[in-house]
């Protein structure tokens, strides 16, 4: 750093802070000085939910989403429609869908998008393992819920081939959502609004092209 706080404690807990997503240097200062302006039982209590977050969540086992346990509560909550899947790319895309309180079947979470220049394929997402829960658990419908992005379409059209010698109806969302922005950037009433338009992977491919 610039600046010299004569205090090699705040220097590393400043450049701690500034390794997360947006926040810079000036940012992670003001975090700092307010953590350490707080009782010392404050920062001990951010302290020890951090690890143990890190150290404790997991990933459930059926759809990938992050839980406390080996199963989600979403897969566990038998309220849900268990027939019906929406893919998503990753954690981020279960809560923005869950938001909108239009989707009540489960989810399955990819763990990404295709893209061969980010050296990123199918092999390292979690779609071999959504071909065969959609067979073994007699899925009836997997809603494609991915951004409208080329890796999106991508990835959509991948997931329609693997699943096609399957009793499925795939479908996805409505146009109704910007090209090239990511849906956890949506708005929930447009993003509600697409879920419940959904349409067949088929009819909207051609229409595409």
């Amino acid at each position: 750093m610039d600046q010299n706080f004569n205090s090699p404690l705040l220097e590393n807990a400043i450049a701690e802070l500034a390794k997360l997503p947006g926040i810079g240097q000036k940012t992670a200062l003001r975090l700092a000085l307010h953590i350490l302006r707080q009782e010392k039982g404050m920062a001990h209590d951010l302290g020890n939910a951090i690890i143990a977050m890190r150290d404790n969540i997991r990933y459930c086992k059926r759809c990938h989403n992050i839980s406390d346990s080996e199963i989600c509560p979403i897969c566990n909550d038998h309220r849900r429609h268990d027939k019906v899947i929406c893919v998503v790319e990753n954690v981020k895309d279960v809560l923005t869908i869950e938001s909108t309180h239009v989707h009540q079947g489960l989810y399955h979470v990819l763990g990404g998008l295709i893209s061969p220049l980010d050296g990123i394929s199918p092999s390292d997402l979690e779609i071999g393992s959504l071909e065969e829960r959609v067979e073994k658990e007699r899925i009836e419908e997997v809603i494609l819920a991915l951004s409208p992005t080329m890796e999106g379409d991508t990835t959509n059209f991948y997931i329609f081939r693997k699943l096609s010698h399957l009793p499925v109806k795939v479908t996805m969302l409505a146009r109704g959502l910007s090209i090239g922005n990511e849906l956890e950037y949506t708005d929930e009433l447009t993003l509600g609004r697409s879920i419940q338009n959904r349409m067949p992977f088929t009819d909207s491919f051609n229409k595409k092209n």
